[in-house]
């Protein structure tokens, strides 16, 4: 096996650690001041985390269809955790109104906002506790995608409903097996009713 030799650095001359010293003294003290004056008056500066500052230019650079929007409900110091009320303007669920909520990490983009759906709504990918079987919040997740992608994503659960990678079995049995059924039960539980032994409340 091939050993590399390592180097110890020599110091020539004893005074320029002393040098040194001293000028990192004076960095330090320099730093101390400027956390100082950023919190004179009792007004923290709070540091943005990397995934705050990806979010910001994600939302930023939004391009949404008009049927969807987007809000903050604890303000707009909490970027991180905000909602998303899509009204589909086609399909099954035309012109009901569903809101998803957003959390977004700090080590965002590397893991995927975790996204949960507060209407409680009948569909194949959507449980009736709200978790959302869509493949980029999974195992497709990319750092390149962005939350542009995610609410497209959504939008494009109500518009095509899929059978095949269900959450909700029995309305995706019955999504295969009688579409005219699903969509009478999608539109009895828009309204407000039972499908089954399931009440849900309007949304349209």
């Amino acid at each position: 096996m091939l050993k590399v030799p390592i180097f110890e650095p020599v110091c020539e001359c004893g005074s320029k650690r002393g040098e040194a010293m001293i000028g990192l003294f004076k960095v330090k003290e320099k730093q101390r001041e400027q956390a100082q004056n950023a919190t004179r008056g009792g007004a923290s500066v709070k540091k943005q985390s990397a995934g705050e500052l990806r979010l910001h230019k994600d939302i930023s650079e939004l391009n949404l269809p008009s049927s969807c929007t987007i809000s903050f409900p604890n303000g707009k110091d909490d970027l991180m955790n905000f909602e998303v009320s899509i009204k589909p303007d086609d399909g099954y669920y035309h012109n009901g109104t569903f809101v998803f909520t957003f959390q977004v990490s700090p080590v965002y983009p590397h893991e995927a906002p975790k996204v949960k759906c507060k209407t409680k709504v009948y569909h194949p990918n959507i449980d009736l506790e709200g978790n959302v079987c869509l493949n980029i919040l999974r195992e497709d997740w990319k750092p390149v995608l962005n939350i542009n992608t995610v609410i497209y994503g959504l939008f494009h659960l109500f518009t095509e409903p899929n059978s095949e990678d269900p959450l909700n079995h029995e309305a995706a049995q019955v999504l295969r097996d009688n579409p005219k059924l699903f969509e009478t039960n999608v539109r009895r539980a828009m309204t407000g009713g039972y499908v089954g032994q399931t009440f849900f409340p309007r949304c349209i």
